[in-house]
């Protein structure tokens, strides 16, 4: 059994469903306050392709920030800025910034072939299974080591591959098409239904908040995939009663909400009840 763990990583071996949240606000406070906000967030994105965390040193900052809470922090999952079109190797620096800086998993967006997914795995994992470079002295300390003892770096090597969670989103006509192909992709760990761009993409509009029934009909197909072959299939919703239903519908991975849509509705809602008005509404987005 690995030394290394993570409430994600428990959840998904579980099979149970991981609620989490959106960073997109940096700042080592504003990552660490969302972070340690309730015992039910199994996880949390660092956004650094539509968020303002800059990949270096701003995730790393994140990654620690959200390690210094202890071993049951939720598990720190970056979003890397490339898309799957820069999976041809030119994304490797990125994914390994992400991972020497200790974070728990990498998420790429817009991942539309094989050979994409199959080149984000292979700068994921270590030799054999892949082709990461070990080196970084600051891995371990973001997995509970140092001085005060933890995870020392003869394990890390040893188990990452086996704890470290690859996930590439499926937001494309084409990722839709190559499906099949995806998720037969060795050491992938599961797929993420990013429901705005694969909106778009499919020629309907954005969710406000469901999406729209023939959009609907392709993410049962991606989940009912995903399952198939053995992966985990995670999905971005933007309410709690919208994540409760995709959990019911059997999604293993599901964002709840966003820093800044949670803070945004919050201040919203108390300043329309100190006036007497109307709360009113939020317009679609993250």
């Amino acid at each position: 059994m690995s030394t290394l763990t993570h409430p994600l990583l428990t959840a998904f071996r579980a099979s149970k469903p991981a609620f989490g949240a959106w960073l997109t606000l940096p700042g080592f406070l504003s990552v660490r306050t969302v972070a340690a906000a309730s015992p039910h967030l199994s996880w949390v994105v660092i956004d650094c392709e539509h968020g303002a965390t800059p990949l270096q040193p701003g995730a790393a900052e994140s990654v620690h920030a959200i390690a210094g809470l202890g071993p049951h922090a939720p598990s720190t999952i970056v979003r890397i800025p490339a898309t799957g079109a820069c999976a041809d190797g030119s994304a490797g620096w990125q994914i390994k910034y992400v991972l020497d800086a200790g974070a728990r998993g990498v998420l790429v967006p817009m991942v539309s072939t094989r050979e994409q997914a199959a080149s984000i795995v292979a700068a994921s994992r270590f030799p054999p299974q892949g082709a990461r470079g070990f080196g970084s002295p600051f891995t371990q300390l973001a997995w509970g080591g140092g001085g005060g003892g933890g995870v020392t770096p003869g394990e890390y090597l040893a188990h990452a591959n086996e704890a470290v969670l690859v996930l590439v989103q499926i937001e494309t006509r084409a990722g839709v098409d190559n499906l099949e192909e995806i998720l037969g992709v060795p050491g992938l760990d599961g797929v993420f239904i990013g429901p705005y761009d694969l909106s778009l993409s499919l020629g309907f509009p954005a969710p406000a908040p469901d999406p729209h029934p023939e959009v609907e009909k392709v993410i049962r197909r991606i989940l009912a995939a995903a399952h198939a072959k053995g992966k985990k299939c995670a999905i971005y919703c933007t309410s709690g009663k919208q994540s409760a239903k995709r959990a019911e519908e059997g999604f293993d991975m599901i964002n709840v909400t966003s820093d800044a849509g949670a803070l945004t509705e919050g201040i919203m809602k108390h300043l329309a009840e100190a006036v007497g008005a109307p709360e009113g509404s939020k317009d679609f987005g993250y």
